[in-house]
């Protein structure tokens, strides 16, 4: 069977497209295949898709690092968005012929190796123990606060006995976990406090939707207001309900959706008929539509194996 793992690395550089753009070129050069990215200048942050045999996505995210390591100093970088790190998370996700256990030993590995780059690391998700360590919970303070010196709470997973991030590349949070939808929703008519209340509202934390990890954001650069939500079970919180949640509340408080964003690749419960109109999501190409890439990836991988047979029993 063709194996095909995912990994989405969030990075700590969304203005300098040129970086970006170098980097994206670094990890294709790795020989996987990169099915998106993005970059956002408010968050300062990019995310990139790439999937392949686990070895390759793990040799990729290693020059990843690398890179990240060797061009982003955390300590001149401003965002909106909570970091940690230059390569600031590392989720690894089984899509086929991988199991969740093989996706986990992939994230100890590299974990591994950029601990030896100097790195430290933090194991979240599936790949922590015990299991379920939130990125929240690492993240808290962001990189100013662990510049200080690990809080006695909060010491890294990897190298042994480490003191302090490192002093321009901070840490990395290295995962594994399921597919999950990484979604952005714009709301004009209400400020950015209003805006908390609402991700308040409907994260899990809170005692909102399951699986719902939400922010309320401003973005000076782009004069927008944003709900920004990661969603970690499509199959069991429905996008259709956290929307209709999210625009009951803005209407009550006079305000309005302008529109959404996926960061990513979309899962199939995104696209269906009844959600694509409704969600206000641009772009419902199939190129960005996760299923239908991974089918065409495992087709191109299987004509370049003459004579394997690829059985998906």
């Amino acid at each position: 069977m063709i194996r095909v793992l995912e990994a989405v690395p969030n990075f700590s550089e969304g203005r300098d497209l040129e970086k970006v753009r170098a980097l994206v070129g670094a990890i294709s050069a790795a020989d996987v295949e990169v099915l998106d990215w993005s970059a956002d200048p408010d968050h300062n942050r990019c995310v990139i898709t790439y999937i392949g045999d686990p070895s390759t996505v793990e040799e990729a995210s290693v020059v990843a690092a690398a890179f990240a390591l060797e061009h982003i100093d955390l300590t001149s970088h401003r965002g909106v968005h909570p970091r940690v790190g230059a390569l600031d998370v590392l989720p690894f996700v089984p899509l086929r012929g991988v199991s969740m256990a093989q996706a986990v030993a992939s994230a100890r590995r590299v974990g591994a190796r950029l601990a030896d780059m100097g790195i430290p690391v933090y194991f979240y998700a599936q790949a922590s123990d015990p299991q379920g360590r939130g990125l929240a919970e690492l993240r808290r303070g962001g990189f100013e606060v662990l510049r200080e010196g690990f809080p006695e709470d909060r010491r890294p997973d990897l190298p042994p006995g480490a003191v302090a991030p490192h002093p321009s590349a901070g840490v990395t949070c290295v995962g594994a976990r399921e597919v999950l939808l990484a979604w952005n929703v714009f709301v004009s008519g209400i400020d950015v406090g209003e805006a908390r209340r609402i991700a308040a509202r409907i994260r899990e934390r809170d005692g909102g939707f399951a699986g719902v990890r939400a922010l309320g954001l401003r973005l000076p650069q782009q004069d927008l207001v944003q709900v920004s939500m990661n969603i970690e079970d499509v199959a069991a919180t429905s996008p259709l309900e956290v929307y209709a949640a999210i625009e009951g509340d803005v209407t009550r408080a006079g305000g309005r959706i302008s529109g959404t964003q996926v960061v990513g690749m979309m899962p199939d419960a995104l696209v269906l008929p009844a959600a694509a109109g409704r969600l206000l999501v641009p772009d419902l190409g199939p190129a960005r539509v996760l299923s239908r890439r991974v089918a065409e990836h495992v087709s191109r991988r299987a004509g370049d194996r003459p004579g394997i047979s690829d059985r998906t029993g």
